[in-house]
């Protein structure tokens, strides 16, 4: 379940005036929270390759990596790229989809598998190589690609195919970048900010990260109206739940 940003955005406006500390306008506070999802969201990558390293519990509901991969899995897709002709000095190549297969607009964030599907309905993965090995390779007919054992080259978010008659049903898993966060609102005759659910979108971290992102929002939020007080306690307690997750 997503974590709504209304209560986020309230819960730290409640904090801050609370003790008088100051206001942060929604302005602010989409922006800081744009950043803080993207944090987190980055970290996932990086426990996952930490907990990757270490023997993790069999028990269900503890293990960490399968924790981790649940927190990622919201943001999982696949699509199909757009094959590209030959232009100038650019070898034929595929381009990332930007809408998956669901139909939703998409920005491509880290490319998981390529998998392609022949005239005869096989699928097969095709392997990544470094620009090296995926040139030098061809020079020889006993370790070329073939249709059977295809190789992609993956720079400058395009995707270089071998063999070359691999034109059309390609297939990208990916994880897809988070979408912008935004508290919505109407301004009224008083100069209030209003709420507006229909103009506003909630976080796409799991409900399991709200006390995280409402201290990290608040991290900033000390930083906006040069609190020190609100930086250091909040920098304390998510230094405090980042141990807690990993300890």
């Amino acid at each position: 379940m997503a974590i709504n940003v209304n209560t986020v955005y309230r819960t730290v406006l409640l904090l801050l005036n609370k003790e008088q500390r100051g206001y942060m306008t929604p302005t602010e506070f989409n922006s800081i929270a744009n950043q803080v999802q993207l944090e987190i969201f980055e970290q996932y990558f990086s426990d996952l390759n930490q907990q990757l390293r270490v023997p993790q519990a069999d028990v269900d509901y503890a293990d960490r990596i399968a924790s981790i991969d649940e927190k990622l899995s919201v943001f999982k897709t696949f699509g199909t790229p757009t094959f590209v002709a030959t232009a100038g000095t650019v070898p034929a190549h595929f381009t990332l989809p930007t809408v998956d297969a669901f139909g939703d607009n998409t920005s491509v964030h880290q490319l998981g598998e390529v998998v392609y599907t022949s005239v005869t309905n096989s699928t097969v993965e095709l392997e990544r190589l470094g620009r090296t090995t995926f040139y030098n390779i061809q020079r020889s007919q006993l370790t070329a690609s073939t249709l059977s054992f295809p190789t992609y080259l993956y720079e400058n978010q395009k995707i270089f195919v071998s063999p070359s008659s691999i034109i059309n049903n390609l297939e990208i898993n990916y994880v897809r970048q988070p979408r912008n966060v935004t508290w919505g609102f109407d301004v009224g005759t008083l100069g209030q900010y209003t709420y507006q659910p229909t103009l506003s979108l909630d976080f796409e971290l799991m409900s399991s990260e709200q006390t995280t992102v409402i201290l990290k929002v608040l991290f900033y939020a000390g930083l906006v109206i040069e609190d020190p007080t609100v930086i250091q306690v909040a920098a304390r307690q998510v230094q405090s739940q980042e141990i807690n997750k990993k300890s």
